[in-house]
């Protein structure tokens, strides 16, 4: 008798399973997965129902009420699965809009009445048992007609897929297939042996087979790819933001150069085309501080960017800052405020130039968000063993930030308040680029904003102590006389004002220069015998690029001429490609003097 039961007993544990597995995590609610969460249950309880009616069944003598209630039970346990069923094939039929209700539908309530009316008669019909030692069933006009409702609903169920008015894919079809064979197989079976107790079993079977075919989203997973999807969408608007003020930033210098250049062409008094030569350079700083701004961030994420840590003067590096920040402040009425403690050591090693760049972004800040008042700059210092730990404050009376914008804060292209900010210049780079620098050199910045009122940044970064330094050593501005005069250079680039440029700087140090427009001339120049001291050469030339005129240069027998890659391909990591690739040194353009007088010290002194 207990082999009858054991698939009863097996079904048990695998719809407890199913129930643990999908009521575990939330999931979206549809139309499809309601339905499915309610055959679930009613699965399970008539699982449940179904060893119970065995087990009342063999002992009806002690409980003959109980008995006939399970009995009555389990008969109601598969019209109600049936009813869910049918309710789920009408769904994959019919229904189309998933936001209107089942009980919008006349179907559902036609559905559900003829099933209600059935129960009642189920009920009602008489039932009659079989329990002898080797079987155990139930017989009778109640039972008979859940067999035939069974076999009336399946035809029904053909008849509305075949005719059905929404396309529906085959994998959703297969557990109703496989309701209708199986049923129609363990109908046969019973017949012959109605011991056998199989179709609990093919309900739990097709229950499961359902839950491959559903779509039953997790709700975690749904909410994970939303925020995924907000973060995106919120990066996208930042990115388009960005281009939009980096149109501007860039055309406002572009407009002052372009428009400068003008005016010097039709000026004739020199004084005024020196002011005007002046204001030429202060708007190309201002241009190259955007770009620099711009792969600073790029050097970041690609993790190329060094800290180069070196002797510096710490009163010169705060000094320059002053100066600075007094010309960014200009005409505003705003009072800079300075204190620097007197007991901060003389010579510092570290990355002077990062360390400034951090300091000046938070000065620059305060600048352009204070329009009145003042701006304190603080630096004071922790000494310990050979460690300088230095203290740098920056407190203005601006415009502040709102709590809720804190955290955004070091989020790069993110500017707030941008309507009523609009006039201020800037890229939303600036912080985003100072909290990488402070990381980078192990320090920590720390902001205490209040809106309407100001902010104050404070970062704290370590700097080891230098004792009995040569002056030579620790000052950076200290100027090396050299003397190349004679030497004899050659450019390269296809771009005619590029090569006017580089001519232009070359001037002064009294060198022979030479200019070609192309890679194809560079081969030529040196194959007709030409010696030099050294080629500046461009990468980015149309028909042979630099690299691939470095390259047959090299394979020239006797060719030992410096090569230095000049070019604007100033992007994270071409510095060390170039290097890799050969050449012997790198300037980007536009061509900074210090860094070209560099080169000429290193490859010409």
């Amino acid at each position: 008798m207990l082999g009858n039961v054991s698939f009863t007993l097996l079904s048990f544990f695998y719809i407890a399973l199913l129930t643990i597995v999908y009521f575990s995590k939330k999931r979206i609610e549809s139309k499809e997965t309601k339905l499915y969460s309610y055959l679930i249950i009613t699965t399970m309880i008539g699982v449940c129902v179904s060893l119970g009616t065995y087990y009342f069944m063999t002992n009806m003598e002690r409980f003959p009420m109980l008995n006939f209630i399970f009995s009555k039970a389990y008969l109601g346990f598969i019209l109600v699965y049936l009813y869910y069923m049918t309710l789920y094939v009408s769904y994959i039929s019919y229904v189309k809009n998933e936001k209107k209700k089942f009980s919008d539908y006349f179907m559902f309530w036609l559905i559900t009445f003829i099933f209600l009316f059935l129960l009642i008669f189920v009920i009602l019909l008489p039932i009659e048992y079989s329990v002898n030692d080797k079987i155990v069933y139930s017989y009778g006009t109640s039972v008979s007609l859940v067999f035939t409702i069974t076999r009336c609903v399946a035809i029904i169920w053909i008849f509305m897929l075949i005719f059905k008015k929404k396309k529906t894919s085959w994998k959703k079809i297969m557990p109703l297939i496989a309701y209708i064979v199986l049923g129609s197989i363990i109908s046969m079976i019973q017949r012959s042996h109605p011991e056998m107790l199989l179709s609990t079993a093919m309900i739990v079977f097709v229950t499961i087979l359902m839950y491959f075919t559903i779509e039953n989203p997790d709700v975690k997973m749904i909410e994970e790819l939303n925020l995924a999807k907000d973060q995106a969408d919120r990066a996208n608007k930042a990115k388009t933001d960005f281009l939009s003020s980096m149109s501007h930033e860039i055309r406002t210098p572009l407009n002052a150069i372009d428009g400068f250049s003008q005016l010097i062409l039709e000026e004739k008094d020199i004084k005024v085309i020196k002011d005007e030569a002046r204001d030429i350079m202060a708007a190309s700083q201002n241009l190259l501080e955007i770009v620099n701004g711009i792969l600073d961030i790029s050097k970041i994420e690609a993790d190329k960017l060094e800290i180069v840590n070196a002797p510096y003067e710490t009163a010169k590096v705060f000094n320059d800052l002053v100066k600075l920040t007094k010309a960014r402040i200009g005409e505003k009425p705003i009072e800079l405020k300075v204190n620097i403690a007197k007991d901060i050591p003389e010579y510092l090693n570290g990355d002077y130039v990062r360390l400034n760049q951090i300091i000046l972004n938070l000065l620059t800040n305060a600048a352009k968000y204070t329009k009145e008042g003042s701006i304190e700059f603080n630096v004071s210092c922790v000494k310990k063993n050979n460690v300088c730990r230095l203290i740098v404050g920056v407190k203005d009376t601006g415009i502040g930030i709102k709590k809720e914008n804190v955290d955004k804060l070091f989020s790069k292209f993110e500017r707030f308040d941008k309507e009523k900010n609009m006039t201020i210049e800037g890229t939303g780079l600036g912080l985003a680029i100072t909290k990488k620098l402070v990381d980078l050199m192990n320090g920590k910045i720390v902001v205490d904003s209040v809106y309407g009122k100001g902010s104050t940044f404070t970062v704290a970064i370590d700097q080891k102590i230098v004792k009995n330094i040569p002056v030579k050593e620790a000052k950076t501005t200290t100027k090396e006389k050299f003397d190349i005069k004679g030497k004899s250079i050659l450019i390269v680039d296809d771009n005619l004002i590029n090569l006017k440029v580089a001519a232009r700087l070359l001037e002064g140090y009294k060198v022979k220069t030479e200019c070609v427009s192309s890679g194809f001339d560079c081969l030529k120049k040196v194959e007709e015998g030409n010696n030099y001291d050294l080629i500046l050469m461009d990468d980015m030339m149309p028909k042979m690029s630099g690299t691939e005129t470095f390259k047959k240069l090299k394979e020239k027998e006797g060719f030992n001429t410096p090569v230095i890659a000049l070019t604007a391909n100033a992007i994270a990591g071409m510095k060390e490609n170039y290097l890799k690739a050969g050449f012997n040194d790198y300037i980007s353009k536009p061509i900074d003097k210090k860094e070209l007088e560099r080169v000429l010290k290193t490859y010409l002194n």
